[in-house]
């Protein structure tokens, strides 16, 4: 879709580093969450779908099982593209652990379900999805000791809003500062973060979203994704949507301002998402959600016209 062209994505970093597209295989690791299991709360945040609550036993397969099918999957996805179901020799991936909170477990646990990732062959990276107040120091220690031994390591942390108010009402529990301090010890054993950001929570404007990016910014941050707030059946928000107390962002209005933020990033961090989608029945709103590329060909559109990452940061030269 051209995205490469006007911003430093996570898919063009991988290819210059490896010389190939590097697919990741996601990882349902019978993990939970203390905004689900009664630590913090039982409710969750109000976007998450509380009818997933009762499949918290996780994935049937194992971790290594979970990897292999994930590779089948894609190999009869190239075979339906290009007409062969051998995967490439070569073929790397990305062993990511999403499902709920992935560092929230004894460490023993973690070290086990960790390396039974890493055990696999074809796996250079590890990315680790979590909460920033989940994130222990000695799990930090271990993701470093992965980092030494050449794997990519991401921890990519689930901040949302740096506002705390915001993240009050969604029912977060947990505030700024809790991301805040997870990234300075992460930063001083030196592994990459990957924060996620929403646009579209309830009563935020784009003041709020560029507020939020600045903060995260001036942290410091080595890599972001952006997306739109769903609406998605079973959760708290369809609720207050059903009974419309809740708007969710319009197509343009979403890509004004990630086109705008996308602006006011410096181009070394790196973009791993700029927006998604998700399937219906189970999405409610925003409709153009459905779609996997209509916000996205609109970003690339909104990037050539008005510039692309990092421009808001170019110093005119002498001559302008």
């Amino acid at each position: 879709m051209g995205l490469d062209k006007y911003a430093n994505t996570f898919g063009a970093v991988c290819k210059t580093k490896y010389g190939s597209k590097v697919k990741k295989l996601t990882i349902d690791a019978k993990f939970t969450c203390p905004n689900r299991d009664g630590t913090l709360g039982k409710g969750g945040c109000t976007f998450c779908n509380v009818a997933s609550f009762s499949h918290e036993m996780g994935s049937p397969l194992s971790i290594a099982e979970q990897l292999e099918a994930g590779k089948t999957s894609m190999n009869i996805k190239r075979l339906q593209k290009v007409g062969s179901a051998r995967g490439a020799a070569g073929d790397k991936f990305i062993a990511y652990f999403q499902a709920y909170t992935s560092t929230y477990d004894e460490y023993r646990l973690l070290k086990q379900r960790y390396d039974e990732a890493l055990a696999d062959g074809d796996i250079v990276g590890l990315h680790v999805g979590t909460r920033p107040d989940c994130v222990p120091d000695e799990v930090l220690a271990l993701l470093a000791e992965y980092q030494q031994r050449g794997v990519d390591v991401w921890l990519e942390l689930g901040l949302q809003s740096a506002h705390d108010h915001t993240l009050k009402k969604i029912n977060r529990g947990h505030g700024f500062a809790a991301y805040a301090d997870t990234v300075k010890r992460a930063q001083q054993q030196g592994i990459k973060v990957c924060t996620h950001l929403i646009l579209g929570l309830p009563d935020e404007t784009h003041e709020d979203y560029m507020s939020t990016l600045q903060q995260v910014l001036t942290l410091g941050v080595e890599g972001l994704k952006i997306h739109p707030l769903h609406i998605v059946e079973g959760s708290t928000m369809a609720k207050a949507w059903r009974a419309g107390r809740m708007e969710t962002l319009t197509l343009e209005q979403y890509v004004y301002s990630v086109g705008e933020m996308i602006r006011a990033i410096p181009k070394e961090v790196v973009l791993h998402r700029v927006t998604a989608y998700a399937k219906q029945p189970m999405l409610l709103a925003p409709q153009w959600c459905a779609s996997r590329w209509d916000g996205l060909v609109a970003i690339v559109n909104n990037l050539q016209e008005f510039g692309g990452q990092g421009a808001a940061l170019q110093k005119p030269s002498a001559a302008d």
